[in-house]
């Protein structure tokens, strides 16, 4: 099934984006798949050659609408005290409802794939999704607790709306050790995806977060797909970090959680991404097919 990526300076909502469309006609219990980006990478982060979840979604004649979250690209930057998880959520929840119109026909229903402070954004909208017919969350690269010294790490960057992060800097951030990934991924990642980041949402996700994700994550009722890196470096994580994760989300009708061996935080550059992502599109085909029709 062959499509190709349409770049958009409005994608819906008034924000800037990317979709990929099927070419041939829906197949029954086709979820509509809504991709939202982490910190310091635009939509691009689902499309990097050698690594698109995009490509992948065609293949599997899956709709995926990928956003530039506030602040990247053509999307607004949002007035300060609203670019946190919550205000993130909120303007993104409020788009959506444009998406689903514009993207949504043919389809079960949305699926949000979030990775990193994307998956934070992604579980908040869950929570509270506002009418909107979301079936399923799958989210990577999110735990529930970041090291002590990050926080003071993000509080002293310069005191400017957007943010850059040295790629190498970045690099040791987002990359798991070296054979876990191809060599020319930092490079063609950043290069393809790479952007600065409201300092507001790199803030926040180190400041609220830890006290938000438990009434936050037990608010979820629909199914939910949850994988972390093993040597994720930007969280606290480990075995026993899933097992809580996952025990939050005690509302949800189904969890299927679970630790990534031998991949670093941006799981989806590495050598395992796409077994991750083929485990997401899995999921979101699934949950459209529990549907009662």
């Amino acid at each position: 099934m062959s499509s190709t990526t349409t770049q958009s300076t409005d994608l819906f909502g008034g924000l800037s984006g990317r979709h990929r469309m099927p070419s041939t006609p829906l197949a029954l219990d086709t979820p509509l798949v809504v991709a939202i980006h982490g910190g310091t990478y635009t939509s691009a982060y689902f499309d990097v050659p050698g690594a698109s979840l995009m490509n992948q979604a065609a293949a599997c004649g899956i709709p995926v609408i990928a956003p530039d979250r506030p602040g990247y690209v053509g999307s607004t930057i949002l007035p300060p005290g609203e670019g946190t998880v919550r205000g993130q959520a909120k303007a993104l929840t409020r788009a959506l409802h444009d998406a689903w119109k514009q993207y949504g026909a043919g389809t079960r229903g949305i699926v949000l794939i979030g990775h990193s402070i994307g998956g934070a954004i992604a579980c908040t909208i869950a929570s509270e999704p506002d009418g909107l017919p979301i079936i399923g969350l799958a989210v990577s690269g999110v735990c529930m607790n970041t090291p002590a010294e990050h926080k003071p790490m993000w509080e002293q960057l310069p005191d400017i709306p957007i943010v850059e992060i040295p790629p190498e800097a970045k690099a040791q951030f987002m990359f798991g050790p070296q054979g876990s990934y191809e060599p020319d991924m930092p490079a063609i990642s950043t290069r393809i995806a790479g952007s600065g980041a409201p300092k507001a949402e790199l803030v926040d996700i180190v400041s609220t977060w830890s006290q938000n994700a438990p009434s936050t994550l037990a608010k979820i009722r629909m199914p939910v797909h949850y994988r972390q890196a093993e040597l994720d470096h930007l969280w606290i994580c480990g075995q026993q970090e899933v097992d809580s994760f996952a025990r939050a989300l005690d509302n949800a009708p189904r969890v299927d959680a679970a630790m990534m061996r031998s991949t670093g935080h941006c799981i989806d550059f590495h050598r395992v991404g796409r077994s991750l992502q083929l485990q997401q599109l899995a999921f979101a085909l699934q949950c459209a097919a529990e549907l009662p029709r």
